[in-house]
């Protein structure tokens, strides 16, 4: 079982997913299938299938978030180590190349959301800051070549 850390708000987050998916579009799609069966021959009818399809889709989903729930942990903020990079830690970056700085917020992968600063402890930027420390100069491998950081500061989110 792979721990999976989160905040308080990822968390509560991912369990008002579940309960979307389980009153609203279960429902919804439970009853386009009722509505695809009254049409008759189900061999032949495509809305049955789509319907039944996208059922199982669901389901499947239901019981992945279920499964990342039961092996989440919601992260103490007050308990974060600020003496080096790791998960729930805000760090600030310079980008040696282009000589600026950015801010990112390392958080689990259900988490990670680019557009506001927030990257998966798994990604290749997040795990190469893991565990480095204000000062250090860090060498990242990413698709797109080699970034080149150094740390300037880590807080708390």
């Amino acid at each position: 079982m792979a721990i999976n850390y989160m905040t308080k708000e990822g968390y509560e987050a991912l369990v008002k997913e579940i309960e979307h998916l389980e009153k609203v579009e279960r429902p919804r799609i439970s009853g386009q299938i009722a509505e695809a069966r009254e049409k008759g021959d189900l061999s032949e009818n495509a809305e049955y299938d789509a319907a039944k399809e996208a059922q199982g889709m669901m389901e499947m989903k239901i019981a992945k978030l279920k499964n990342v729930l039961g092996d989440s942990r919601i992260l103490d903020e007050s308990k974060v180590d600020l003496s080096k990079v790791g998960i729930l830690t805000k760090v600030t970056v310079l980008n040696i190349k282009t000589n600026s700085t950015v801010n990112y917020t390392i958080v689990s992968e259900k988490e990670a959301d680019l557009k506001v600063g927030k990257i998966s402890v798994k990604s290749p930027i997040g795990m190469g800051l893991m565990g480095k420390k204000v000062g250090e100069m860090v060498e990242v491998n990413v698709p797109a070549g080699i970034i080149n950081f150094e740390i300037l500061n880590i807080s708390v989110v």
